[in-house]
Order: C-alpha cells, then structure tokens, then sequence
C-alpha cells in the first residue's frame, strides 16, 4: 500500500472507535464529507468493506474490526516512537492527557502543575475528570490519578500526595435539634449527600474504621452528585452530611460552618497516585509531569 495512504488508515481507526463521522472529524480537524469520501477511496482500494453506514451511527465489518485489531496498536505504536523523538529537542512539547477526580486537580495536579506550565509554554495539559476507572490504554490518555490501592497492577505508580483521610459533617442549620451519630448506623436515620460511581452506576457506600473495625455504610438523602465539591456545597446549604476528603472541609470546620460527626472513625486511604502504562521512554512532557507532581514526603520532626 502506498505511504500516502497512513492518514486514511489512521482516520479509519479514528472513525472506527468514535463510531461516528461527526465526532471522528471534529477530533482530526477535517470536514465530515472530506472524511467519509476518504473512507469510500480507501474501501475502494482495499477491495472490502470496512464500515457499515446508517443514518445514527457507523459501525465496522467483519473485515473492519480485524483491520481495526491488527491496525490500532501498530500505529500506536508508532506515535510512542516519534513521540520519543522530541527527547532529542531542547524544549520539551506536547499534550499530556490525565484522567482524575476533581478534588486530586483542585488540591494536588493543578497546584503543582502551574509553575511546571508556565516555566514550559510548550507543554500542554488536558485534565479529564472522571471518578470511573478508565483504561487509559483503551482511552488514549496518558497517565491516570487514583488512591493508590485502586491502581492496576500492571501500571508504573508514583506516588504525589499523602494519605487521604476522609470526613463526615453537617450544617449547624441541618442539625439543629436532631440527634448526632455516635456510630456510622445512625447515619441511615439522617439525610446525607449521596456520590453516584459511572463505573458501576451504583451509589458510594461509606467507609468506617475504627481500629481493626471496618463498616460500610448505604445512606439515603435528597441530593446525588458525581463531584466533591458539590457535595461540600450541599452540606454548606443544610442538605445533610456530606462524606468528603477532610482537606476541603477543614476550614468549614473551624470557622463554624459544618459540625463533624464521628471522627474516631474517619478512614485513611493510600494518597494519590499518578499511574501510567509501562513504556521503554516516556516522552519529555510526560517525564517533567511526573517529576512535577512526584510527592516526597517531609522528613520527620526532629524532638529533644
């Protein structure tokens, strides 16, 4: 086959995951009419069919999904190898694609990450906000932050914050003449702020420990949010307790704007980790993120 007709097998792959025309073309850059009669030249070229059109959706063939198999980690592969390329110039370039939660962007990447961006105009970063567990492989992003006891295994994990130690509190306006909890159950006679998970679609159950005790928890209330910071918010206007990272409530705390329940059984869990998947060279973008947002813990208080 000839060179030219790289672009025309990447534009396939392209159209072929987004399964759409409209949404491959916005993503290249390219009109929608020029894309489809690319795909028409190269079917015609191929001899065969790889995609099936209708007026919804586009779909790919027999033939099209084993093209798209053998095809996508070839050029993948590819890219991996001109991005290693830009090692070799002074400045360090590109876009770094992270998948994250809003609290790690709010409390940890974007702090760290500004002094990076603007001492590397080059540089750019695209954070993608998601509290599912993506396949940054399947999903083309670069690296991925999670609590490090959720990372998969097979991920290069760094570590970029401490321990995350969880929080329960309310409004003095919502607990105004209504018992406290004095244990995790007597949170299901209250209304709290629900966090619902898009990978499982169900709601969050709320961990406890104490000790070696360990309990989970299924509240109920009138609020569901899929974002930290709207839970805070919910909890600040009197909707009940909100369950969130303890760092974005201190301040509430001790001004007086919420009361904390139950603090004996807050829970700790493994900091955030900026995971990625194993490669023989990170691209310089990549590496400077790394090293950027790799956390190094302070050393310890010297007594006496």
């Amino acid at each position: 086959m000839a060179k030219e007709n790289l672009n025309d097998l990447q534009a396939f792959v392209v159209v072929a995951r987004e399964r759409s025309f409209t949404r491959a073309a916005a993503q290249m850059g390219v009109s929608r009419s020029a894309l489809s009669h690319s795909m028409l030249a190269l079917e015609a070229r191929l001899g065969v069919r790889l995609l099936t059109r209708t007026t919804r959706s586009v779909s790919v063939t027999d033939a099209g999904a084993r093209l798209l198999h053998t095809l996508a980690p070839r050029l993948q592969d590819i890219e991996r190898e001109l991005e290693s390329l830009s090692a070799m110039r002074d400045k360090p370039a590109g876009t770094v694609r992270i998948t994250t939660h809003d609290h790690a962007v709010a409390t940890v990447l974007w702090p760290r990450l500004l002094p990076l961006l603007k001492q590397h105009p080059d540089i750019q970063v695209e954070f993608s906000v998601d509290y599912g567990f993506t396949d940054i492989a399947a999903e083309r992003f670069d690296a991925g932050v999670r609590v490090g006891n959720r990372v998969d295994k097979d991920m290069v994990a760094v570590p970029i914050a401490p321990a995350l130690r969880m929080a329960v509190a309310a409004s003095p306006e919502y607990l105004a003449g209504k018992p406290v909890p004095v244990k995790p159950a007597d949170l299901t006679a209250h209304r709290c702020v629900n966090l619902r998970l898009p990978t499982h679609g169900g709601l969050y159950a709320w961990d406890f420990e104490k000790g070696r005790k360990q309990v989970s928890v299924r509240v109920q209330g009138q609020t569901v949010f899929n974002n930290t910071f709207l839970m805070l918010r919910a909890a600040l206007d009197g909707m009940g307790f909100a369950y969130v990272p303890f760092d974005i409530m201190e301040q509430h705390i001790e001004e007086g704007r919420l009361v904390p329940v139950l603090q004996d059984w807050w829970p700790a869990f493994p900091g955030y980790h900026l995971y990625y998947a194993h490669r023989r060279q990170l691209s310089p973008a990549l590496a400077l993120v790394i090293e950027a947002l790799r956390y190094r813990a302070p050393p310890p208080r010297r007594t006496g």
